[in-house]
């Protein structure tokens, strides 16, 4: 087996550069993933075409490093009096202040271009680089007690030591831990600690990953866990995994490389071993791709009614591809019953060629899914390439866009423009758009609806990590808008999962290169 097995998910920086004629000028036909050299594109070194764009327009007067010069004002470490988001940063770059010695770059750059240089400096300002995904930073966590805007917490240690790429975390009933990471795959912590071995007998998971533009990329990865809200008396524990195969389908024998797709199952734990497995929803294996598991999404949620919520990320061969397809499993999300017969009521039962498990299409990452059974709705987070990052009420049959709508633009800088190219006329209001939009991305995670005892002043505000931006957030949210956003915890960590305990506290999964852990937050 080669080294570079499978497609990255990302096109990103240098390599986006590089495919830029594949996914501009075609609908994505002319492009056969099985003859791309992955491992020729894997030595293109790492770059951020912003900074040099950044570093020639602006530079001389703000600094390379943004904190100003005898010629400019500092651009980070201080007030913008026209405003701090990206729309505002856009209009002060295009339209000047030629009375205070800035021309109006509108003159001279494009739109996109002028859009880069705000999405720039928003993520300067926020502490955020594309090329740094925080993964090493050094986990302090604070002794003190932490006082936050309605309620004081402390940070409690639960377990550390885990493996560097945890997904998922499911509280049993008992107080132990199941956890899932992605390249190992089940296991327990118990109530000391103390992880115990890989659960026998479940989906199997890869380890022969790779790094390419400093992401690890793999095929055949264990992703969410989660408890049949009936655990207690059934046993049933839901995995959504990516499942791998070989030579199975056109392009693994093309391509000789294997291939993977998400699929869910069911199975219980008896003596340290996965047992009465039910394979619930899986895809034709012809819609398996060689595209890394990265973001595959892979989040479960259960409604009061006896559904389950499942979501697929962007697995076709191109980011874009598939995603508005109906036919195709990925950017979906997938909705069943619990024990995987399909729901009548349905939004695409009766379409002709579509999958009838969807539920909401035109997703591009989702990496939180929950269900809010205060209001009875779904919710989602969604992760955009370079900006973008939604937090979505999912509706259903709804499409929410990507790739055609969008505040984000390619990790290169080119804006996400493929209508074109997938010959599909959307028009706004047939997309249903974010409740929430983060540009600057923060790349956003998981997330609970809290409900609980021990923070009662937080009940059913979404209390949501991010991992890029290493920040915890809590959203006010009243009539399906979010009316209020405080950082709980800033600069901690990688925000990989969250759950809530029987008594309330909060439970969060940090991912950490040199280790990860679980903590907890408790009253203060």
């Amino acid at each position: 087996m080669t080294r570079h097995l499978l497609r990255p998910a990302l096109f990103s920086l240098a390599v986006g550069a590089c495919l830029a004629g594949l996914s501009a000028g075609s609908s994505g036909q002319g492009f056969d993933p099985a003859k791309v050299d992955w491992e020729k594109l894997s030595k293109i070194p790492m770059q951020d075409g912003f900074i040099k764009q950044f570093n020639e327009q602006c530079a001389a007067c703000h600094g390379e490093d943004l904190r100003g010069t005898s010629l400019g004002k500092p651009l980070v470490g201080a007030d913008l009096v026209h405003g701090t988001s990206v729309k505002d940063l856009a209009q002060s770059i295009a339209g000047g202040f030629p009375d205070k010695g800035m021309p109006a770059w509108s003159e001279t750059l494009k739109e996109s271009q002028i859009w880069n240089l705000a999405l720039y400096v928003a993520e300067q300002r926020q502490g955020t680089t594309i090329l740094d995904k925080r993964a090493g930073i050094p986990l302090n966590i604070p002794i003190a007690p932490v006082a936050g805007e309605l309620h004081t917490f402390r940070i409690e240690n639960v377990v550390e030591g885990l493996d560097p790429m945890p997904f998922s975390i499911a509280l049993l009933p008992d107080g132990r831990i199941l956890l899932s990471e992605r390249m190992r795959g089940l296991s327990i912590i118990g109530k000391d600690g103390r992880q115990s071995a890989p659960i026998t007998g479940t989906p199997p998971v890869y380890a022969d990953s790779t790094i390419f533009l400093g992401q690890v990329q793999g095929l055949g990865w264990m992703l969410d866990v989660a408890l049949h809200p009936d655990y207690k008396k059934n046993g049933w524990i839901y995995l959504n995994h990516t499942d791998r195969c070989s030579d199975c389908n056109d392009l693994s024998r093309r391509s000789k490389r294997p291939v993977s797709m998400n699929r869910l199952v069911r199975g219980r734990i008896r003596d340290g071993a996965w047992v009465d497995q039910e394979v619930l929803w899986q895809a034709d294996l012809e819609s398996y791709t060689d595209t890394s598991d990265l973001a595959a999404g892979g989040r479960i949620a259960f409604d009061d009614t006896g559904h389950v919520y499942f979501s697929v990320g962007m697995k076709g061969a191109l980011d874009y591809l598939g995603i508005q397809d109906l036919s195709l499993p990925y950017g979906k999300i997938h909705r069943i019953r619990d024990n995987g017969q399909i729901p009548a009521d349905n939004p695409f039962v009766n379409t002709t060629g579509a999958l009838n498990s969807i539920w909401t299409y035109g997703h591009r990452s989702v990496q939180g899914l929950e269900f809010n059974t205060q209001t009875q709705d779904l919710w989602s987070t969604e992760m955009g390439p370079r900006g973008g990052d939604e937090l979505n009420r999912l509706q259903k049959g709804r499409n929410y866009g990507w790739p055609l709508f969008t505040s984000g633009v390619n990790y290169d800088g080119r804006p996400v423009d493929v209508a074109r190219a997938l010959n599909i006329k959307l028009e706004k209001k047939d997309v249903e758009f974010p409740v929430v939009d983060m540009t600057p991305s923060q790349a956003i995670s998981s997330f609970v609806f809290y409900r609980g005892r021990a923070f009662p002043q937080w009940q059913n505000h979404i209390i949501v990590g991010t991992l890029r931006a290493t920040d915890l957030l809590r959203m006010e949210v009243v009539d399906n808008r979010v009316i209020n956003t405080e950082t709980l915890l800033k600069d901690l960590a990688r925000f990989r999962d969250i759950a809530v305990g029987p008594r309330g506290e909060i439970y969060l999964l940090l991912e950490n290169a040199a280790g990860s852990r679980i903590v907890r937050l408790v009253p203060g």
